[in-house]
């Protein structure tokens, strides 16, 4: 703040002007009255300058927090609001017969749909387990032996390849072949009904005897034991229906819903 000099009358010559105090000095200010008499200096109080805010960030979740858990669930959700759309989009009609059925129209045996030298079982149990060893010589393409955390019953499972153990880990297609044949998968063409039994979206890595009790039944006829894994089951079945231009009956679009709605929460 600026000194402030009030004249009272004359005085001789000029009078000597009084420094300026730099403004960003709070100090008390001094006012000089000069007159005819000797000054006076009155103090007044300077004004309270109110300091500035500080500029602050909006509050961030720590790294560790970002690391935690809870994102996935984040995930989920809007993995479930997907899935939810694309069921609205799947049509709804009856089951068709199962007439002139058979596994070999969906190829004979397993394929390589991504060319890359190794079939789409081998690829599945590379991708589902926790391999610890390859067969020699297949370029870490046959598993031989390895781990499973199975989603079909939580339970961890061993897996080693060799006749009356491999049955041990089944791969499963999340939606039947079968249930598959009888809800639009006879008019695709072969070409389509192969990529659809090898699609690594269709194929899962799961306990065998969980697999067998399944069958070839949908959403509203089996669902596995482990209910912690309903709604990525659910929401794959929709996917892959979706993807292949499959329907549903009524009874499973209602149970299908049921579960994304309730479960992927």
């Amino acid at each position: 703040m600026s000194l402030l000099l009030v004249g009272c009358g004359s005085t001789a010559g000029n009078a000597p002007l009084v420094p300026e105090v730099s403004a960003d000095v709070v100090k008390p200010a001094e006012i000089v009255i000069r007159t005819e008499a000797p000054p006076i200096i009155v103090r007044t109080e300077a004004p309270t300058v109110a300091p500035e805010a500080p500029k602050t960030e909006p509050d961030l979740p720590s790294a560790s927090v970002l690391s935690k858990p809870h994102a996935p669930k984040a995930k989920k959700n809007s993995a479930t609001s997907g899935a939810l759309g694309l069921l609205d989009e799947i049509p709804v009609k009856g089951r068709a017969p199962k007439t002139g059925y058979d596994r070999d129209l969906f190829g004979s045996g397993w394929g390589d749909p991504d060319r890359n030298g190794c079939d789409a079982r081998n690829d599945i149990l590379d991708r589902d387990l926790d391999v610890h060893t390859y067969k020699a010589g297949t370029r870490e393409c046959v598993v031989l032996t390895g781990n499973l955390l199975d989603p079909f019953t939580g339970k961890t499972i061993e897996f080693q390849r060799g006749q009356g153990t491999s049955n041990a880990v089944q791969i499963d297609h999340v939606v039947a072949l079968s249930d598959a044949w009888q809800k639009g998968a006879q008019q695709l063409s072969p070409e389509r009904r192969v990529a659809f039994s090898n699609d690594p979206l269709n194929l899962l890595a799961v306990d065998g005897p969980t697999n067998a009790s399944k069958g070839d039944s949908d959403a509203a006829t089996w669902l596995p034991p482990n209910r912690g894994y309903w709604c990525e089951y659910v929401t794959h079945q929709v996917e892959v229906k979706h993807k292949y231009d499959l329907w549903m009956t009524k009874a499973e679009h209602r149970a299908s819903q049921q579960v994304l709605s309730d479960k992927c929460k």
